[in-house]
């Protein structure tokens, strides 16, 4: 099973997904539904840092955008930059208050959990 964090209306949510190889529909019965009821989402919570929260990737993609300058202050779930990938553009917002300081510039491409800025 892979693990995929989406981000919606600037919560995050983690999500399964199960793989599955070749043509298998014959091979195997559908499988029963879970008895337990799916937990609540949970927000991923940035880790503190000396100065600030870190703000990290949810997926690879390539900055398109800065939102905010370098220092400015933003609100909470203020959108500070764009990253897109398969073609969509998405908001990344500040999961804190604070002050911005950014640690990549637009065309950077980047992987999941790559720091982006430090807000504080």
């Amino acid at each position: 099973m892979r693990k995929f964090i989406v981000t919606i209306d600037g919560k995050n949510y983690e999500v399964g997904v199960e793989e599955v190889l070749g043509d298998q529909s014959a091979a195997q019965p559908a499988a029963a539904p879970a008895a337990a009821p799916a937990p609540a989402p949970v927000a991923a919570a940035p880790a503190a840092v000396g100065a600030g929260e870190k703000l990290l990737s949810p997926f690879p993609g390539l900055i398109k955008e800065l939102l905010v300058k370098e220092g400015d202050t933003v609100k909470e779930n203020q959108p500070v930059l764009v990253l897109e990938a398969m073609k969509m553009d998405n908001d990344i917002t500040a999961p804190v208050a604070g002050k911005v300081s950014f640690k990549v510039a637009p065309g950077d491409n980047v992987e999941t959990n790559t720091l982006l800025a430090v807000i504080g």
